[in-house]
């Protein structure tokens, strides 16, 4: 007797469970029931397409893998080009990204094209992100890695505090800088303290390491600020921190520095020297690497204001240096020594 066996392919199908439709496959069937129903009533095809809201070539198409596929044919399906756009960028262009990004790692496409644009290579900013984008990719650029190196200040309540008088009113730089500290631990057992002074018109900051903070050291930074910044200062604002009170008090007193000292709890007014911490963190700390030596930090933050307060460009003003918003609306407040300064 002849014996006639199919496939093993047909034997391990029929093992497998039948495919269920998804519900958007089953929507579809619906939808596709419902026009075909409506033109067996003698409504036109247009008009029955009209009333399930679906076009009358999407439903045809339905219909189409419908019969030749089943159920599978009404699934979604990948709509990706076949054929993609490759990209124009030139040669000039990617490399002066690339040594842009590798000499500011934390810099992103906004500031990168307006230091293009200085070179002479005119890109859009979704350009620049699209460049920066690929060269991550190719594993052209380095990858910054965060490293927390602060830990939460605990305020100190002070028995009084004054806030800035409400008719006093800030029109140009040197009206107001915010002043305050942060606590760097590069080493477990080693913290130094960060100060920061930033004028809230200019954006321009001063910034100096000290081993601890206390109001001589505040004192000394009041100093060293005055010294570093272009324009004359009339008013300091800082919170309730006992390193300014003291000598620094006296400090501002005898300098006819006005100065204004902010509620407790309450960081948010002086909101934009917390925001300096914060750049200060991700663009220098974040990739500078200290060895615990002071007078090294030191020499390297003054590297990083340089940067900052001369090149670095700054969306709050209409992406200008620091020292270009001020050359360009308050000439006349420029010190004379500004291009000896450092």
């Amino acid at each position: 007797m002849r014996q006639i066996y199919l496939q093993k392919e047909f034997y391990q199908l029929i093992k497998k469970p039948p495919v269920q439709p998804s519900e958007n496959a089953k929507q579809r069937m619906r939808l596709l029931r419902a026009w075909e129903t409506l033109q067996a009533q003698g409504m036109d095809a247009e008009e029955a397409s009209q009333i399930v809201e679906v076009s009358r070539a999407t439903l045809y198409r339905w219909r189409k893998r419908l019969r030749e596929e089943g159920w599978k044919g009404l699934e979604c399906r990948n709509r990706r080009p076949k054929h993609l756009r490759k990209h124009s960028w030139s040669e000039e262009l990617i490399e002066g990204v690339r040594s842009l990004r590798k000499l500011y790692p934390c810099w992103g496409k906004e500031k990168i094209k307006v230091l293009l644009e200085e070179e002479g290579l005119l890109a859009s900013v979704s350009t620049v992100g699209w460049v920066i984008t690929d060269l991550k990719r190719r594993h052209q650029i380095p990858s910054v890695h965060y490293r927390k190196r602060w830990k939460p200040k605990k305020r100190v309540q002070r028995p009084y505090a004054v806030r800035k008088p409400k008719d006093y009113e800030v029109e140009k730089p040197g009206d107001i800088i915010q002043v305050d500290t942060l606590d760097i631990h590069p080493f477990p057992a080693i913290h130094f303290k960060h100060f920061t002074g930033r004028d809230v018109i200019s954006r321009w900051d001063v910034v100096e390491v000290f081993r601890k903070a206390s109001s001589r050291q505040a004192k000394d930074f009041l100093f060293n600020l005055i010294r570093r910044v272009p324009f004359p200062v009339k008013a300091i604002q800082v919170d309730g921190g006992s390193e300014f009170m003291a000598e620094f008090e006296q400090a501002c007193e005898g300098l006819q520095i006005r100065l204004f000292v902010l509620p407790p709890r309450s960081p948010k007014l002086n909101g934009r020297v917390e925001r300096a911490h914060r750049t200060h963190l991700d663009e220098f700390y974040a990739v500078h690497e200290p060895n615990g030596d002071l007078e090294d930090l030191n020499r390297e933050l003054r590297k990083w204001e340089w940067v900052y307060n001369n090149i670095r460009p700054h969306r709050a003003l209409d992406n200008l240096s620091p020292r270009k918003y001020i050359e360009r609306y308050y000439p006349d407040l420029i010190s004379s020594h500004l291009s000896h300064m450092y």
